[in-house]
């Protein structure tokens, strides 16, 4: 197939959905996919995922939304497994996910053979770096390709320009990253019989570790980069949202999102600062403009220290090892809007309380995290960046005036000086 020139297409932008309360925010959010596992067959086992039952009521919920959902069938099952994979493909038969992502050949196979109108991605986990192993899934009849990450510009275009208009690319934009190539390890399986490759890695990779000399087991010698430890094996995060045009321009289809195990508050906020800017890039493609703001955001988040992955790197020469320990902690996410509750706003007019005065209006939400009274918060909401204010009124469903609002899940009323609408995100304001 010769070489050729390609459509520039406005992307997918893919977010990951760990549980429902993860989806909803993907979706409120800005993404218009999400992609989420069973609570077998995916590689993030240690998320909390979804039964069955819950799968159905997924799909449900994201299509009543214009959006779709991808199915992670992307582990290495062994063959004793295969009769447990075949009884949940049946059960999921009727629940009209829009694609499943495969990683397995076997899997592949099996998906196609029992449902054959089935959409097939096909993982990361595959690790395609070539236009011809890219083609080769092509003949095996893959809608689309989600890219190796070890996978520099010019080499996705290049992918790009050999396949065919109707087969999409996906690509990670943000999110940890595996210093295994494309995921591939044995670390975890060998040192705590986790597999990783059947979604139970144990993340040795992040373990500090000491050397020992065979006939001096008493002088442990620290393995040392920097002087504050070891970090020999433990990647840095991905983070591209300064690349949105050169993503775009290398004819990625869809920009994937990483962090199933992470919050909800993780999920909205990363959600939220790629549709801004991916909504600006296309409002205006000439006139475009990185807003530092939108990095701002993704820093109020938890991650490790940022890198661009390998898009501006070659790994071999770079292989974007962290340099500190843990990590950088999120903002506290103090609490979420809910729904207006008139009972409740009954008890506060009934104590003389405002609804709605000259420094704000009343807005109910759901505590996460302690607040009090004499905090900087802001509000995060969709295609929004965060706004500052101070919370000076707190009170209580009864319509009583509190201090603070200290436990888990409690409902509690606080003063806004601006709109605030379901599922926006109360946080730590300031540099906290």
């Amino acid at each position: 197939m010769s070489i050729r020139s390609f459509e520039i297409k406005r992307p997918e932008l893919l977010s990951p959905a760990g549980n429902f309360e993860k989806l909803r925010a993907a979706l409120l959010y800005g993404a218009d996919a999400v992609y989420c596992a069973g609570q077998s067959f995916g590689m993030r086992s240690a998320a909390d995922n979804f039964t069955v039952e819950e799968l159905y009521e997924a799909v449900k919920y994201t299509h009543d939304r214009g959006k779709k959902l991808y199915l992670t069938l992307n582990t290495m099952p062994h063959g004793d497994e295969y009769e447990d994979l075949k009884k949940f493909l049946r059960d999921i038969a009727d629940a009209q996910i829009d694609a499943f992502i495969v990683a397995d050949l076997g899997v592949m196979t099996l998906v196609k053979e029992l449902l054959p109108d089935a959409e097939i991605h096909v993982s990361t986990q595959a690790s395609i770096v070539s236009p011809e192993a890219a083609l080769a899934y092509v003949a095996l009849g893959a809608k689309r390709l989600v890219l190796a990450r070890e996978l520099c510009f010019e080499e996705i275009r290049a992918i790009r320009e050999r396949l065919p208009d109707d087969v999409e690319l996906e690509a990670f934009i943000h999110g940890s990253m595996c210093v295994s190539y494309s995921g591939r390890c044995m670390l975890s399986n060998m040192m705590t019989g986790r597999d990783a490759n059947r979604g139970r890695c144990t993340q040795p990779c992040r373990w500090n570790y000491i050397v020992y000399e065979e006939k001096r087991p008493d002088l442990p010698i620290p393995i040392e980069q920097t002087e504050l430890g070891t970090f020999i094996m433990s990647s840095k995060d991905m983070c591209t949202i300064e690349h949105i045009p050169e993503l775009v321009a290398s004819g990625i289809n869809s920009f994937k999102i990483e962090g199933r195990m992470k919050s909800a508050y993780y999920t909205a906020v990363v959600t939220n600062a790629y549709r801004m800017a991916i909504d600006a890039y296309f409002a205006d493609p000439e006139g475009y403009r990185f807003d530092p703001e939108w990095q701002r955001e993704l820093e109020s988040v938890s991650h490790r220290e940022y890198c661009t992955g390998y898009y501006l790197d070659n790994p071999m020469d770079n292989a974007q090892l962290g340099t500190q320990t843990g990590y950088i902690r999120d903002k506290a996410y103090f609490a979420t809007a809910t729904d207006y509750n008139d009972v409740e706003a009954a008890k506060l007019a009934e104590r003389n309380v405002e609804i709605e005065n000259k420094d704000g209006r009343l807005y109910r939400f759901v505590q996460r995290n302690k607040v009090k009274i004499g905090e900087v918060a802001e509000m995060i909401s969709p295609s929004k960046i965060g706004r500052a204010f101070s919370v000076n009124e707190i009170y209580l469903p009864d319509g009583s005036e509190a201090e603070s609002a200290p436990h888990p899940s409690m409902i509690f009323w606080c003063r806004v000086p601006f709109e605030v609408k379901e599922g926006d995100i109360m946080r730590a304001g300031g540099d906290q």
